[in-house]
C-alpha cells in the first residue's frame, strides 16, 4: 500500500483545518494541534514551508495565527502535497534507487505512480475538502472557537 509521509498527512489536514476555521480571524497553531493531534514540532516546519511557498499567510501578533494566500478554489490537495515533497527532496529525503534494476525499472515505476497520484490530488480542491468536512466531520471539526462560560 502507497502511504503518504506523516509530514503530508499533517501539511493536508492543517491547510484543510485553516480554510475550514479561518473566517473571520486568522488560525493559530495551537488551535489546530488540539483539534487535529498533529505534534507542534511538525506542525510549524509544515506551516513554515506553507508560507514560503504561498499557500498559506503568516499572520503576525497576539491575534495572529495563518490564513490562506489564495482562495480555496485555486489551492489543491495536489499543491500542497508538492511543496512538502519539494521540501523533503531538497532535505536528501527523497527515494535513491541505486542498483541498475532500481534505476530503470522500479524508479520509473514509481514516477509514473507518483504522477498518476498527483494527477488525481490536483483534482480535488480545498473548497471540495471544506465540503466534506461540513458534511461528514460535524462532531470532528469546530467552526466556532468561541466559550461563553461565565
Amino acid at each position: 500500500m502507497l502511504h503518504l509521509p506523516k509530514k503530508m498527512l499533517y501539511a493536508l489536514e492543517a491547510v484543510v483545518d485553516i480554510a475550514f476555521n479561518a473566517r473571520p480571524n486568522p488560525v493559530q497553531s495551537k488551535e489546530i494541534t488540539q483539534r487535529q493531534g498533529i505534534p507542534q514540532r511538525y506542525l510549524e516546519q509544515v506551516m513554515q514551508q506553507l508560507v514560503h511557498a504561498g499557500i498559506l499567510k503568516g499572520v503576525r501578533g497576539p491575534r495572529g495565527g495563518y490564513r490562506l494566500a489564495r482562495e480555496r478554489r485555486r489551492i489543491t490537495a495536489g499543491d500542497i502535497v508538492r511543496v512538502i515533497g519539494a521540501a523533503d527532496e531538497a532535505e536528501g529525503q527523497s527515494q535513491i534507487f541505486t542498483s541498475e534494476i532500481g534505476q530503470k525499472v522500479v524508479g520509473p515505476l514509481w514516477v509514473d505512480a507518483q504522477s498518476a497520484m498527483l494527477k488525481q490530488l490536483d483534482m480535488v480542491t480545498l473548497e471540495e475538502l471544506c465540503r466534506r468536512a461540513d458534511a461528514d466531520c460535524q462532531s470532528d471539526v469546530s467552526r466556532s472557537t468561541n466559550d461563553f462560560n461565565i
